[in-house]
């Protein structure tokens, strides 16, 4: 019984950890650049995960991000764009500027251009 509820203990651990790395664009790129996304049974893995979405787990997760990338990362078009580093710089700018401005995106406003802000008439950043 202890060994069941230590493999438990410790599986939690090791997926809550996982599921937290999915926070970070630069991973899930080295992820997808070693070809993982493109292992039916890791795709699979990615689905199971999705567990840690509800309430009752979610509360475990420090960095939300991991969630929306986890959702992301359900679609084909996604994980085939995590190969490209261009691409992987772009998340990471637009995670940049989320945490950064968290209160930026005005309403009407697209990613886009959060991203990408006019520049400062002084000069100045």
């Amino acid at each position: 019984m202890a060994d069941a509820q230590n493999f438990s203990q410790e599986r939690f651990e090791v997926e809550l950890e996982f599921v937290q790395c999915l926070a970070n664009p630069w991973y899930i790129n080295i992820i997808a650049q070693q070809g993982f996304f493109d292992k039916p049974e890791f795709v699979n893995y990615l689905k199971y995960l999705k567990y840690w979405q509800r309430p009752e787990y979610a509360r475990f997760v420090v960095y939300p991000h991991a969630l929306a990338f986890l959702d992301l990362l359900q679609q084909k078009s996604f994980r085939e764009e995590m190969k490209r580093v261009d691409e992987a710089t772009r998340i990471h700018e637009l995670q940049y500027h989320h945490w950064r401005w968290p209160n930026y995106l005005q309403e009407g406003e697209s990613e886009s251009t959060a991203a990408n802000p006019a520049p400062a008439s002084n000069g100045a950043l």
